[in-house]
């Protein structure tokens, strides 16, 4: 899926960007990112879809999801701190 039809399947699920990025709990500039590479991984692009699909239907995808308590994952950097003993 290109990002332009991604950002149309946005906009028939009537989300933009930043809150789609933020109900799914990652990072807008990992969403952005996927306009320079020109394509929209699989899973990204199936939610887009269900999104756009369970809006047209008059479902509340927001609270669906709202409801499954998604954790934003934190980046680790190679060099974590090591406890001490």
């Amino acid at each position: 899926m290109t990002f332009i039809e991604f950002k149309k399947l946005l906009l028939d699920a009537e989300i933009t960007i930043p809150k789609f990025a933020s109900l799914i709990k990652v990072s807008e500039k990992n969403i952005q990112a996927y306009k320079k590479k020109e394509e929209i991984p699989n899973s990204i692009a199936v939610v887009a879809a269900c999104f756009a699909k369970m809006h047209s239907e008059g479902i509340d995808y927001k609270e669906l999801v709202e409801h499954l308590n998604l954790c934003k994952k934190s980046k680790c950097s190679g060099f974590s701190k090591k406890k001490k003993k």
